[in-house]
């Protein structure tokens, strides 16, 4: 286990080199039991006392009901993690979520409705013809909320990206009431990954189909409820978005926000809408109508978020996918937008769980033909005119290598600036990245925080300084940690001033996990506790301070 310092290196190495040797991973995608009361920990090392609240963690942690299996990791059904900590003393418990798709498959004993990647077989108990016309049945949505912790109106939800959110209680991780989009506003989901104004103002995406196609739509959730049971009440569509091709929106997982715009990044990572909605009938799974389209180029949106109105100067870039922001911030007239982004986006079909259970070769063809995440950096102008010169950079921020180049009255081409370098390659790109938001997120700002990626997991957690573009790394061999939570310190001056936590699994010891805590400025181990409990690798969280 070490941390350390990296700055660029002399040479050149340009892309990520073929691993060979990978160790398996597959006991972290098998179903784990829940721990419905809290248990205590075995703290080492320190603790800081200060730190008085949860990390709420959810993701994935059954993968099989009866006879029946998921194919994709996205699939599993949703398990909520809460480590509570208090006094230097950590807790630690899980459920799973009760929703409808965890019910029903429970009480059947085996998926009776679809996810993702896998799609639900009709009753065997049903006669021929019943099954048969059960194909002709619309799929519907899942309430498997698997992806993350979110907050709306100081409440806190479980949501996935379909229409249904799950009201939970952080105390106790209990299901609380579920909650549907579609009975506010006119979406048919919502990204896991809002964003907030410091007032608590909540911003999202969502798509909406219709007889004419789909539209995205930018939505704003007002801060304040008007009643004490309210969940959505006076959410609204800010603006919505026309697809280029309404037959074929963009796949997102999320979106980026500086302090006045809402940045869509319309990726070429398509839906077939067609097939989507033909899947059941075909005997398909709805992740078989996503493909990558690499002839397109990404399309950046700007939507102002305080009139609706959008941007008619659209911002072009070559092909690449991104899952997550990083941050975006307005200064001397441009906004900078921060994220991790992939030359290839079909990394999406490489996490079946049949993949992230090989081993030896097998394991190691899956992700090498995988293309990895960097941190980037893209300049886009605020004001573009028809008086705004064509075929030259309008980046005049000597500090930035991004160009960003006026091709036609509406159209800004942009090329983006590595935020890292080329020592990054060695750790295999970055990904689950993590700013001191409460502080930074919409302002400029110098660290971030993410997952190194020489495994289909997160195998190391690194810190990354954008002044020099140099990074900290805490890696211990067989350990895959979590994505990374920052937690400000009570009396902080800098912006890294706080601790980072993170959930630590291991494939080779049997309830080998812990909860990480490291130092933010030195990104030192200061402390771990623990957890006598076997867990799947997860998704997204949240510190929810007591």
């Amino acid at each position: 286990c070490f941390g350390s310092k990296r700055g660029p290196l002399s040479s050149t190495i340009g892309l990520t080199s073929a691993l060979k040797g990978l160790e398996t991973i597959a006991p972290l995608v098998r179903s784990v039991e829940e721990t419905p009361e809290p248990i205590s920990t075995d703290v080492h090392g320190t603790i800081p006392s200060w730190i008085n609240g949860s990390l709420l963690r959810n993701g994935p942690g059954k993968f099989e009901f009866g006879n029946t299996h998921y194919n994709h990791w996205f699939d599993g059904m949703a398990m909520m993690h809460q480590f509570r900590i208090s006094e230097g003393q950590v807790t630690y418990m899980s459920r799973f979520l009760h929703s409808d798709a965890y019910t029903k498959n429970s009480e059947q004993d085996r998926i009776v409705m679809s996810e993702f990647g896998t799609l639900a077989m009709p009753d065997p108990c049903k006669n021929f013809f019943q099954r048969f016309l059960s194909r002709f049945v619309m799929m519907q949505p899942t309430d498997n909320a698997s992806v993350s912790f979110v907050k709306y109106k100081s409440d806190y939800y479980v949501s996935t990206e379909t229409n249904f959110m799950y009201r939970i209680n952080p105390e106790t991780l209990e299901t609380l009431e579920k909650v549907d989009w579609s009975k506010f506003i006119a979406v048919n989901g919502a990204t896991a990954h809002p964003h907030y104004d410091p007032d608590g103002t909540t911003y999202n995406m969502g798509n909406s189909y219709g007889s004419k196609g789909a539209l995205y739509n930018i939505i704003r959730v007002p801060p304040e409820k008007s009643e004490a049971k309210d969940t959505l009440q006076a959410a609204k569509v800010l603006c919505s978005i026309v697809p280029k091709d309404k037959s074929h929106p963009s796949y997102y997982h999320s979106f980026a926000m500086s302090e006045n715009y809402v940045v869509f990044i319309e990726q070429p990572i398509k839906m077939d809408l067609l097939k989507i909605v033909t899947c059941k009938l075909r005997g398909k799974a709805l992740s078989e109508g996503i493909y990558w389209d690499p002839k397109l180029e990404t399309v950046f949106h700007l939507v102002n978020k305080h009139t609706g109105e959008v941007s008619s100067v659209k911002y072009h870039a070559k092909a690449f996918s991104t899952f997550h922001q990083i941050n975006a911030f307005e200064e001397d007239g441009f906004l900078m937008l921060d994220m991790c982004c992939s030359d290839d986006g079909q990394a999406i079909n490489n996490y079946l769980i049949q993949n992230l259970r090989k081993s030896g070769d097998a394991l190691d063809e899956v992700y090498n033909a995988t293309c990895r995440a960097f941190p980037r950096r893209f300049v886009l102008p605020l004001h573009v005119t028809s008086e705004t010169p064509t075929g030259q950079n309008l980046n005049t921020r000597v500090s930035s290598q991004a160009t960003c180049v006026k091709t036609r009255q509406d159209k800004v081409f942009c090329q983006h600036e590595d935020l890292h370098g080329d020592d990054l390659y060695e750790f295999g790109g970055l990904e689950f990245p993590m700013i001191n938001y409460s502080r930074c997120n919409t302002r400029p700002y110098r660290y971030f925080y993410g997952c190194g990626f020489r495994h289909m997991v997160g195998d190391s957690l690194l810190k990354m300084d954008l002044k020099d573009k140099t990074f900290k790394v805490w890696y211990q061999k067989g350990f895959y940690p979590s994505e990374p939570v920052f937690v400000p310190s009570p009396d902080a001056k800098d912006e890294d001033d706080g601790v980072i936590l993170s959930v630590v699994l291991t494939p080779s010891q049997d309830k080998g996990t812990f909860l990480l805590v490291l130092d933010g400025k030195t990104f030192e181990e200061l402390g771990r506790a623990n957890v006598p409990v076997d867990m799947a690798y997860g998704f997204h969280g949240t510190y929810a301070s007591a």
